[in-house]
């Protein structure tokens, strides 16, 4: 493979962090690169210039077959698959990127009003938030769980406590609330211990529960801290039905917590990084699909500097060394070009094929593989995986990974369209978390609903998808329910502290 070539293909798969490391890089190396300044008043507003606005396929209007580069003026069409190692810009002042930077996908309702900007990503590897990322990535298989997990971690404050109502992330997604909090119960297994809390007294009893002392009386005590910070030992023994040395043994215990896990990983928790991409809705229906301008590097290439310089080249050696230099900085020029279509087109292509994802929720997720990307694009899958790998798109319903609605396909059993591999699992933990008591469905039992609900599915897929989402065989859960049964009563619910926290402590 070309030497350039394989340059291109790495910055077609850099975050645009790293690109902009490697073209910091490259104007220092090459004296015949500068930045570009953006003047406020001949910058091109993408979302409203026509001249920037790429139409993008959606199946739901216009023409299918036509992909987006169909659409695009012609002076800013650009090769398919190009072999970078021939792109070389012609004498004369260079700049870029900035051909295409928008497309526009027509459709069918409008989504709504757009959400609020929900920050996906954090710059740092050692904050709490890429520690949680990464505990979720192993402990969390199903990709719409994922997704939950991801905007419940978004939430988490420095402290490590949850903020926010959780019923804003059912909204956002298009889920079932009960599934959210499934989730957060997951959430709150991960290091460190008491992260995900929403208040004080539930973050002390999930390092009560790590370490195996939660039982009633401490239970009851936790649900009256405020009786700790005013120091009522007689309170709290009548509370928590034990003598006041039992008591003194459980304050002694709960001082031995922290009352903020978060914060041993410093307070750079809300750092973030900028989309790749943006997604909004469009006052006549549709989307627009448009580049993040800010995130793109402006450079250009001074070619009054170049001609001084080489008229003065004593030498042929300080002539080819200029001309390589030329020649070096029109190709990058090129290929900053080539990277944001390719992004554009793939973004637009995208969020077409998800259309009803970002009108209806995750329920409406299509079957959807690199495949069907590449071939509506005419593009090669390797381009698109390196094009969504480390990529950012954020939308009215959030903002996601490019990676994840990627969904693999279940058949239909009567011919018809498919189901998404996410949509499936979402209906089995439904049907779950549905099941009467006396009436626990087994997996076979599922498959015969499932089948009935037009999607074709094997027994051992079901049972596969169940272990994935972590959620017991039909024997354990008649088990629990019968263990359920015969507990006693529960324990009684955490209340929101009355007093200073920081009283407990002291």
């Amino acid at each position: 493979m070309a030497p350039r070539l394989q340059q291109a293909i790495k910055l077609l798969q850099l975050p645009h962090i790293e690109l902009a490391e490697y073209v910091e890089g490259e104007i220092e190396d090459n004296p015949l690169l500068e930045r570009q300044d953006t003047d406020p008043d001949t910058a091109v507003d993408s979302a409203e210039s026509d001249e920037n606005e790429v139409p993008a396929r959606n199946d739901d209007v216009g023409d299918s077959s036509m992909s987006a580069q169909d659409h695009m003026p012609e002076q800013d069409k650009v090769p398919l698959d190009v072999d970078y190692d021939q792109i070389y810009a012609e004498d004369g002042r260079s700049e870029g990127p900035g051909l295409a930077t928008a497309a526009v996908l027509g459709g069918g309702q409008r989504y709504g009003e757009a959400g609020p900007d929900i920050e996906q990503t954090a710059a740092t590897p050692t904050n709490l938030r890429d520690h949680l990322l990464e505990q979720l990535t192993v402990a969390v298989v199903d990709p719409v769980d994922r997704l939950i997990g991801v905007h419940l971690i978004d939430m988490v404050d420095d402290a490590g406590y949850v903020t926010g109502p959780l019923t804003q992330v059912a909204e956002q997604i298009g889920c079932d609330a009960a599934r959210v909090e499934a989730t957060l119960a997951m959430v709150r297994q991960f290091d460190p211990v008491g992260v995900g809390a929403r208040d004080l007294a539930e973050c002390l009893s999930l390092q009560l529960r790590e370490r195996d002392r939660l039982d009633p009386a401490m239970q009851a005590c936790l649900a009256h801290l405020d009786l700790i910070a005013a120091g009522d030992i007689d309170g709290l023994c009548e509370v928590c039905g034990v003598d006041a040395e039992d008591v003194g043994d459980m304050i002694a215990e709960i001082r031995t917590l922290g009352p903020k896990p978060g914060l041993a990983f410093g307070s750079d928790f809300a750092e973030s990084v900028i989309p790749d991409v943006f997604v909004r809705p469009r006052p006549g229906g549709g989307w627009l699909v448009e580049l993040n301008s800010d995130m793109l590097p402006r450079i250009l290439v001074d070619n009054s500097y170049y001609a001084t310089v080489r008229r003065k080249a004593r030498n042929q050696a300080e002539k080819t060394y200029l001309t390589d230099r030329l020649n070096s900085a029109n190709w990058l020029i090129k290929a900053l070009d080539q990277r944001a279509n390719t992004i554009l087109r793939v973004a637009a292509e995208l969020v077409g094929q998800q259309d009803g994802f970002l009108l209806h929720g995750v329920e409406h997720l299509r079957p959807l593989n690199l495949r069907d990307i590449a071939t509506e694009i005419e593009m090669h899958e390797s381009t698109v995986s390196r094009v969504t790998a480390n990529k950012y798109i954020a939308m009215p319903r959030g903002t996601f990974p490019m990676k994840y609605f990627f969904t693999n396909a279940i058949a239909s059993s009567v011919g018809g369209e498919p189901h998404s591999a996410e949509t499936v699992r979402h209906r089995m933990r439904q049907l779950i978390e549905t099941e009467k008591p006396d009436a626990v469905l087994s997996d076979d039992q599922i498959v015969e609903i499932l089948r009935g609900e037009d999607v074709d599915i094997a027994r051992r897929t079901v049972a596969k998808y169940r272990d994935a989402m972590g959620i017991p065989s039909s024997v354990d859960r008649r088990r629990q329910v019968r263990n359920e049964a015969k507990s006693e009563k529960p324990l009684a619910a955490i209340s929101e502290p009355t007093t200073a926290d920081s009283a407990l402590w002291r």
